[in-house]
């Protein structure tokens, strides 16, 4: 059914519905049955009704096969004609009545349909913007939804029109009704062309891409933004420019985000910062990007090369976490298989550690190390770190959280999770899957739901039973108050991505930034997770599924991560808090830790979900004892932990020291590398001066005189 684009045997029933009601439509039309016409059709409209209501991806998906609802509402059209002439109910000026009032339906359809694409053509500006102020180009308000959207919705009116008129006319025998239910049908179709004829002529008046890139370009050159944040990518790739925004919102020069693709800018997420789309690389070269110096790529796309052409700025690529050893997060970026040859295209590359450094060092591709540079990893000043005092933590129970990969979720997730639900001393499991479970994986993801949601049903029966209740009530007051959180949260959404608006308009309307949006929903966030965890009880086991609560969020109520290789371990590391890696290879812990890292300061799993044998490392791991339980035995007793020195060292080794913090570091290297490019642009004036004047010199004229006489012979 997914290939269909169904979401439920309700959809592909509708759809069975639609198609027989249509296919006895035809039948009846053909033998001239009135009664059974009018009751197909009915049973065909209900039947579309539900499929535009409840199942949008295959209507989608019968648009693109050229069946969608335009095709079928002309075939019900011209099978009602073909009833009317079959049942010699209207007479032949009846009939060709009838007739001419399809063709100005259905043509009014097509009028309508080209006028609404040619509309939201116009009003896709050469450039969307952010807190830009480009109310200079005049944009006004795009058509009321109703004139545009929802066509399918507004054909079945139509027909419920005609229809209504031709079931009139089968119970009084009077040919009228059915021609005034078609007028009615055709006279709403022709209003509805009318009424968008004034917002035609408006979004033809609209400005040129020329225009528009004066307006650009007079913004920047009063504004003179020193830094650009650039970025290209699909939607779901967003969140690498996201982790960005607050670190380049902070720096001391002003900035510029600048994506390449309009869904981006629906995806991006609260910013003051100003925000320009620009989706043609002609248009990219032509904007006035003289005052920028600094320019920032958080991925290495294709996309890149049309700013990176631009010689007066100092590119930089900062990475995004996914394990490229860069300043956005080593992930398993430490070795040689993290990082890309393109890499030497940029002026520099910038790390969080001596790690990332060291990847560029042993694959050789061209980077210099002296343009590599560690700025940290901005993204973890906030996070909490573990005090170092020796104690157990200061919980009811142990929290672990579980955040597996697909891979190591389907080799030993269920098995893990069991132990874990089954330890003892117990422990509370806070499961958080990876984004990209399917498959195999999802699977295995809804047997480690049905494990929880049985453990979370014993549980509450004998720890819900002896909670005091003032404590209970505390919980339902934290629950109230983080659904009130979650209804503001979606009204401040609503504020900032606002329905009733296309792109101009939110172009137009976001001219002066609001600087306390962006705080207001980083505060309203905050408020949220801690009503959240207030509202959890700290024995309920806990599946995480989507993007809230928030990772660092989890970091934060865990004392233990057990995951694999991805880009969780390394901002996790920040915590100083114990992990465990499963090696889904079963390459076994020394070689395991020679490849990977991020495995030196890890407690080891197997495959299945045992310890593995580190003879080497004394016994360090939860092998010695062949059971997760070993692994817990630091949660109950610190002394038990080996490993925290090697966390230490670890995390300076990834993420560099802490302090001067990083988001100083990184502003620091913004700083000096903007002064290094400007050196640079006035060196290249004054050689251009120097040429010039070369050029200007006035070169000796040659001698014209008469060679002088030979002295005369003695």
């Amino acid at each position: 059914m997914n290939r269909l684009g169904v979401r439920s045997f309700r959809g592909l029933a509708a759809f069975a519905v639609v198609a027989g009601g249509m296919g006895v439509m035809a039948g009846a039309a053909v033998t001239g049955a009135g009664g059974v016409f009018v009751g197909a059709s009915a049973v065909a409209v209900g039947g579309d009704l539900l499929l535009q209501r409840s199942e949008p991806g295959l209507i989608g998906r019968l648009g693109r096969l050229h069946i969608g609802e335009t095709l079928r509402c002309e075939l019900r059209c011209v099978l009602l004609l073909l009833l009317l002439g079959r049942m010699h109910v209207t007479g032949p000026v009846g009939l060709a009545s009838a007739m001419a009032l399809v063709l100005c339906l259905l043509g009014g359809q097509a009028l309508h349909a080209a006028i609404c694409t040619l509309i939201r053509r116009r009003r896709q500006l050469a450039v969307a913007a952010r807190h830009i102020d480009l109310r200079g180009l005049g944009i006004r308000d795009r058509p009321p939804r109703r004139l545009t959207e929802w066509p399918g919705l507004r054909m079945l009116a139509y027909e419920v029109s005609a229809l209504g008129g031709l079931a009139a006319t089968l119970v009084t025998g009077d040919a009228r009704w059915v021609v005034a239910g078609l007028t009615a049908a055709a006279g709403g179709c022709v209003v509805t062309v009318l009424a968008l004829l004034p917002y035609l002529v408006r979004s033809l008046r609209l400005p040129g891409p020329a225009r528009v890139l004066a307006e650009v370009d007079a913004w920047l050159v009063r504004h003179r933004p020193e830094t650009v944040l650039y970025f290209s990518g699909p939607r779901e790739a967003a969140y690498q420019v996201d982790m960005w925004l607050e670190t380049v919102a902070a720096l001391r020069a002003p900035s510029l985000v600048i994506l390449r693709e309009r869904h981006l800018l629906e995806a991006l997420a609260p910013t003051a910062l100003p925000v320009l789309c620009v989706p043609d690389a002609t248009h990219l070269r032509r904007l006035d990007l003289g005052s920028v110096r600094v320019a920032l790529y958080p991925a290495d796309v294709g996309e890149n090369i049309h700013l990176l052409r631009v010689p007066t700025m100092q590119h930089v690529f900062l990475g995004h976490g996914d394990g490229d050893g860069d300043a956005g997060g080593d992930g398993n970026g430490d070795t040689a298989a993290g990082v890309s040859p393109y890499s030497k295209v940029y002026d520099q590359v910038w790390v969080a550690g001596r790690a990332g450094r060291q990847a560029y060092a042993e694959a050789a591709v061209g980077v210099e190390d002296a343009n590599i540079v560690e700025v940290g990893r901005p993204q973890l000043d906030g996070i909490r770190v573990q005090e170092d005092d020796g104690r157990a933590p200061d919980r009811p129970l142990p929290t672990v959280l579980y955040a597996p990969g697909p891979a190591a979720l389907t080799a030993a997730g269920e098995t893990l999770v069991q132990r874990l639900l089954e330890s003892e001393p117990p422990v509370r499991v806070l499961y958080r899957p990876h984004p990209l479970t399917n498959g195999r994986a999802s699977a295995a993801h809804q047997r480690v739901v049905a494990l929880i949601g049985t453990a979370n049903e014993q549980r509450a029966g004998k720890e819900g039973a002896d909670e005091p209740e003032e404590v209970t009530a505390l919980r339902a007051e934290a629950a109230r108050c983080r659904a009130e959180l979650t209804r503001r949260i979606a009204a401040h959404t609503a504020r900032l991505r606002r329905a009733d608006a296309d792109e101009a308009m939110l172009t137009r309307d976001s001219a002066a930034p609001d600087p306390a949006l962006p705080y207001e929903a980083r505060e309203l966030a905050e408020q949220w997770h801690r009503a959240h965890w207030a509202a959890s009880p700290p024995w309920l086991h806990q599946v995480v599924d989507t993007t809230t609560p928030d990772l660092h969020s989890c970091f934060d109520q865990a004392d233990l991560l057990i995951g694999d290789l991805s880009g969780v371990v390394p901002d996790f590391i920040a915590t100083l808090k114990p992990y465990a890696l499963t090696d889904t290879a079963g390459l076994g812990a020394l070689e395991f830790r020679r490849q990977h890292t991020v495995a030196r300061a890890a407690y080891l799993l197997g495959p299945e979900a045992t310890g593995t044998d580190d003879e080497a490392d004394g016994g360090g791991d939860a092998g010695a004892d062949d059971e997760v339980d070993g692994l817990l035995r630091v949660l109950f007793d610190p002394a038990r932990d080996p490993l925290r020195a090697a966390r230490h060292e670890l995390k300076a080794y990834l993420l560099g020291p802490t302090v001067p913090p990083s988001i100083q570091r990184f502003n620091e290297a913004v700083d000096a590398l903007a002064a290094k490019g400007e050196a640079l642009i006035r060196l290249r004036e004054r050689q251009t001066i120097r040429e010039g004047a070369l050029d200007e010199q006035p070169t000796a004229a040659p001698c014209t005189c008469a060679p002088s006489a030979p002295p005369p012979a003695k």
